[in-house]
């Protein structure tokens, strides 16, 4: 049972990514307003961001590739914790949603990376049960 729900939350999450990726060329205004200031390339970023989330999120739904790609969704929510932030300090820059909201997203970050951190171990390994 434990291993049904763990591969259907992958495949939430891998579509979740997919999707958000997705949306960085969708909707590039939005990402754009969450750029820290003293970042450069803006829209380099926001699109390298969307393919980093594509590419992780179809890796994380093939078997082989899935502990390496959990990995990458780490570094990737790592990396984008400052746009998060960012948000939170200009909730101005977003009317639509919520500054509570805005807060609440940068600890649904750790929530994340635990997430993704459930699929590092490699899935061709056998857990083995010594007595």
């Amino acid at each position: 049972m434990i291993k049904n729900v763990k591969t259907s939350l992958k495949v939430v999450l891998g579509i979740a990514l997919i999707v958000a990726g997705l949306n960085h060329f969708r909707s590039a205004d939005f990402y754009l307003r969450m750029m820290p200031p003293y970042l450069p390339w803006h829209l380099e970023l926001v699109y390298i961001s969307g393919v980093a989330e594509i590419l992780l999120g179809i890796l994380l739904l093939v078997h082989r590739t899935s502990a390496i790609a959990a990995w990458g969704i780490i570094a990737l929510l790592i990396a984008v914790f400052p746009a998060n932030l960012q948000m939170a300090l200009e909730p101005d820059q977003f009317p639509n949603i919520p500054e509570i909201a805005l807060w609440i997203r940068l600890p649904l970050q750790a929530v994340l990376i635990a997430w993704a951190y459930w699929y590092t171990r490699s899935p061709s390994r056998r857990n083995i049960h010594h007595p």
